[in-house]
């Protein structure tokens, strides 16, 4: 069983998703064919990324807690996660967009962007040679500099930034765990001496990253209705 721990970990993330279809005010079934595209892209560059950290022993897998399955070099779990962190993300998302219909602080949230980009562009300035960090924060940077200013997704912004809130407790919980066991272990030369609750500061970096780049997309699709 403990080579299964990593995959069932990530099963925790289904856990918010599946209390809120007990409401079935959610018919995400026909919504999800917007969310593939999204899927696809996002999950090729996380898992390319997932390949050459593991490469460059930025981080490594303890093989006691995961299958041993790999594809292209990356493990089974990552694959996963790529498809079940977004899959729930967005459903979480399109529940707000229900619950908190008129909720909006547009301009609230895209002023803290504004901020975040700027932070993000400084460390990964001053932090350039811990690999894991410049990347990470570069490459959001960069998206969400892009989402801003392009200014197609404002509408959007406060019910992206409510559901990484809501993401977070399911994020916090297996990265507590997965560090505590440890199932993955972080060169220290190459992530910022910062950690909340032993997470690495730019795990929740990581995830807005992957969120975003879902969302943006998913929203960007859905709205034209290519399909």
């Amino acid at each position: 069983m403990e080579h299964l721990t990593y995959l069932l970990l990530l099963l925790i993330y289904l856990v918010i998703p599946i209390i809120l279809s007990i409401q079935k005010k959610v018919r995400f079934v026909f919504r999800v064919r917007y969310l593939i595209p999204a899927t696809i892209f996002s999950g090729a560059l996380f898992l390319m990324m997932c390949r050459r950290f593991t490469e460059f022993g930025i981080w490594n897998f303890n093989d006691e807690y995961i299958t041993g399955i790999f594809w292209f070099k990356v493990p089974l779990e990552m694959w996963m996660s790529v498809i079940i962190i977004p899959f729930s993300s967005v459903y979480i998302y399109e529940w707000l967009k229900i619950k908190l219909e008129k909720f909006e602080k547009a301009n609230l949230f895209l002023a803290v962007s504004l901020i975040l980009i700027i932070s993000f562009i400084a460390l990964a300035y001053f932090y350039s040679r811990a690999l894991f960090s410049f990347f990470v924060f570069f490459l959001t940077a960069i998206y969400l500099g892009y989402t801003i200013f392009r200014n197609r997704f404002k509408k959007h912004l406060t019910k992206f930034y409510l559901s990484y809130f809501i993401m977070l407790i399911p994020f916090i919980i297996v990265s507590f765990i997965m560090n505590l066991l440890p199932v993955i272990t972080y060169n220290d030369a190459h992530i910022l001496p910062v950690s909340v609750l032993g997470i690495p500061v730019e795990r929740f970096v990581y995830l807005y990253l992957m969120m975003l780049i879902n969302f943006t997309i998913y929203e960007y699709i859905s709205e034209r209705q290519y399909y």
